[in-house]
């Protein structure tokens, strides 16, 4: 199957997903942005503790959180809002990496205790949400309501007063620092990258 879709706003259509997944074989992989050896210094610093609950946002089949399994972090769930995509990456990791938790579920309603991990993770997901056809500077209300509801679930799972939230996108601070900036956190931005830009956002709760 075609890895780019004929359309940008299908990127934000679960029906896309699940059917991009269920015609690609269990152990097909894609990684948007950059990969887990490309940024792990970057996750090293951010997060030094290798026994810290982690939530993965978006998971898709991503080799992000299998390689960071096996590079000590063992204590990841993974959700994706295509039951397609989460049946797959569990068959694919259930020898290898049993105790990872995949989990089919929507980044804008998750389905935990308030306080229940040191650190989400997203990369790119956010970015699925924001191709409804529109104004980049004006973003149509959809767009404006999902990213918020995203944030707002973050910050209310995320631990306090650790908790961190890492997101890895193409997005230019202008477009994303209207979803991120929060008065309870403090908002970091790196820019990643030589040729084409990437950036990474790290949202931590004031002390």
């Amino acid at each position: 199957m075609e890895l780019v879709a004929e359309k940008n706003e299908s990127y934000g259509i679960k029906e896309y997903w699940d059917e991009r997944y269920r015609k690609e074989a269990v152990d097909a992989s894609f990684d948007w942005f950059k990969s887990y050896n490309q940024i792990a210094s970057l996750i090293a610093k951010r997060i030094p503790d290798k026994s810290s609950r982690i939530l993965m946002l978006g998971c898709g089949n991503s080799t992000l959180s299998e390689e960071m399994w096996d590079d000590g972090y063992k204590n990841i769930v993974n959700i994706d809002y295509s039951s397609v995509c989460i049946e797959n990456m569990r068959r694919r990791n259930l020898e290898k990496r049993p105790n990872m938790e995949w989990l089919e579920m929507d980044v804008r309603k998750l389905e935990f205790e308030p306080e229940s991990f040191d650190i989400v993770i997203d990369k790119g997901t956010m970015d699925s949400m924001m191709t409804t056809k529109g104004d980049v500077w004006n973003p149509p209300e959809d767009v404006i309501q999902n990213c918020t509801a995203e944030v707002d679930e973050v910050v209310r799972v995320l631990r306090r007063p650790a908790g961190t939230f890492i997101y890895l996108t193409f997005g230019q601070p202008h477009f994303r620092k209207r979803y991120l900036n929060r008065p309870e956190c403090i908002l970091e931005v790196t820019e990643l990258g030589e040729a084409f830009h990437y950036y990474c956002y790290v949202m931590r709760f004031r002390d």
